[in-house]
């Protein structure tokens, strides 16, 4: 029985006069619940760093990328996050979220792959081509001195969630460098497929993604998008994965970059939340995949 059925019985006792609801549907809360929160109070809030910046840029192919790095001010080594933008392009409002990523103490690479060829924001066709810039930036990635990981995680929202996808699973990347893949409201599916394919499918892709996964969309979240992010993530389940989908209420798509003008409660809510449980989930897994590098900077 899925939650949300479980939900519709127990709103049905409630309004019908049941009672013992939890004795009568016994809900599975374990993966939320926090013993440490209920009883003591304690909230698990990854420390806050001061963050700094720089342009790099590397090649891929003829093609030169360029690529905004973020990290902790100062010396040391933390763990490494690919960033990947979706259809926005790499803008200041996407910057921001980055910045927000490696200030939970993280170094961050995130690849400008629309600047490198060109490409105007919200392109509508996807270019295969530019699935191997994202691929070389894991190399680029992981060659830097101030990472304290072997791997990394990859991280990305809408059509770089498709990106990332093909990275971990086309490249054959989760074999030997990623260790989770983090993404809110994800294209999971072939931007240049038929729309019905859009709608009811989801990439043949998703079958092959064995990564600790987690995902985040809005309860609000478009229906043929959400469609699909549900179905790839009850597959996943269905295989045995790591596979969690956070829905939030009252927020959409887009949370957690909306401006201020159009910004509500329900969408910091959601944005501060889901950086929180990202931070933790990459921590969590690129803790258990590393194997050689210092350590030092992990928590």
């Amino acid at each position: 029985m899925t939650i949300r059925q479980r939900v519709c019985i127990l709103m049905g006792l409630l309004f019908t006069g049941g009672s013992a609801m939890a004795e009568t549907v016994p809900v599975d809360n374990s993966w939320w619940w926090d013993d440490a929160w209920w009883n003591e109070g304690q909230l698990e809030v990854p420390e806050n760093h001061p963050v700094e910046s720089e342009w790099i840029s590397y090649q891929s192919g003829d093609v030169e990328v360029p690529a905004l790095v973020l990290r902790p001010r100062g010396e040391g080594r933390y763990p490494a996050v690919l960033f990947q933008h979706g259809r926005r392009g790499l803008d200041e409002l996407i910057q921001r979220h980055a910045r927000r990523v490696a200030a939970r103490g993280f170094v961050v690479l995130a690849p400008d792959i629309y600047g490198a060829h060109f490409i105007g924001t919200h392109p509508i066709e996807h270019d295969y081509e530019l699935e191997k810039d994202v691929n070389a930036a894991v190399d680029v990635l992981l060659a830097r001195d101030d990472i304290s990981t072997d791997k990394a995680c990859l991280y990305s929202h809408t059509r770089g969630g498709y990106y990332t996808l093909k990275v971990a699973t086309t490249f054959n990347r989760q074999d030997d460098a990623i260790a989770c893949y983090v993404s809110y409201y994800p294209h999971l599916q072939d931007p240049n497929a038929p729309e019905p394919q859009q709608v009811y499918g989801y990439a043949p892709e998703v079958d092959r993604l064995v990564l600790p996964t987690l995902v985040f969309i809005g309860d609000e979240e478009q229906y043929q998008r959400r469609r699909v992010i549900e179905t790839s993530m009850e597959v996943m389940q269905d295989k045995g994965r790591d596979a969690r989908l956070v829905i939030y209420p009252g927020a959409g798509r887009g949370f957690d970059f909306r401006p201020e003008n159009v910004r509500t409660f329900a969408d910091d809510l959601a944005s501060r939340d889901a950086i929180q449980r990202a931070a933790s989930f990459m921590r969590r897994h690129l803790e258990a995949g590393d194997t050689g590098k210092e350590t030092g900077d992990l928590r």
